[in-house]
């Protein structure tokens, strides 16, 4: 089964005269949809754009893994494991936030600030606190989030190119940049598939692209 979430149908969130702009994939804050809470062990994939100076100030999380991918600009990020880091495109940045983290997210940079964060549910809730950044990620070498049972692939993309993808009980395909046909439908940014029960799944780039897969183990949940 595959279900297909257009850029255009997430929910509109974040702060216009604070300079942050937000598009949520999954329920989030006064809109809730019982039927959008997660897919697998994914809670959210939120797309962020922050105007220079612009950001979020400090917040708790807990019981949440926290991945975030930067598509443009850089990130600069703080948290309360005493990790100060500047995210840049490229970069692949988790923060674990067990039982309990704070961290602040600006964008102290000149130009516009674009990322991708998705939040996934541990297999096993509550631990200490940690913190991880990846630099230079490669498409080769999936990272790997046990805690959360689940494989991120970045695939990029030249136009006439194709991939397959990994066969999993639950897939979800997040097209960051440029264009990809999936099962005969063509994804543009900010399109979604929820992918459950399906194999020999490949993408075929329309245009140069850059995409990221979560590939979930034993991750069920509603598509």
């Amino acid at each position: 089964m595959i279900r297909i979430q257009r850029a255009g149908e997430r929910y509109p969130g974040g702060d216009a005269e604070a300079g942050i702009d937000t598009r949520h994939a999954f329920s989030f804050g006064r809109f809730y949809e019982p039927d959008n809470l997660r897919f697998g062990a994914l809670l959210a994939c939120n797309e962020e754009r922050l105007a220079p100076g612009a950001g979020f100030e400090e917040h708790p999380h807990s019981h949440t893994e926290i991945v975030t991918w930067v598509v443009e600009g850089e990130l600069t990020h703080r948290d309360s494991t005493g990790h100060a880091t500047v995210v840049r495109p490229g970069d692949l940045q988790r923060l674990s936030s067990a039982s309990g983290a704070r961290h602040v997210e600006r964008n102290d940079g000149p130009d516009p600030l674009v990322f991708v964060q998705m939040w996934l549910a541990p297999l096993d809730p509550g631990g200490d606190p940690s913190y991880e950044i990846v630099r230079g990620i490669a498409d080769a070498t999936p990272y790997d989030l046990p805690a959360a049972g689940a494989l991120l692939h970045v695939r990029r993309l030249e136009t006439g190119e194709r991939t397959a993808l990994p066969d999993a009980e639950s897939l979800y395909v997040h097209v960051v940049r440029g264009t990809v046909r999936l099962a005969g439908e063509e994804l543009a940014p900010g399109d979604a598939a929820r992918v459950t029960g399906e194999k020999d799944l490949a993408l075929l780039a329309t245009g140069d692209a850059e995409v990221l897969v979560w590939e979930m183990r034993g991750a069920s949940g509603a598509v």
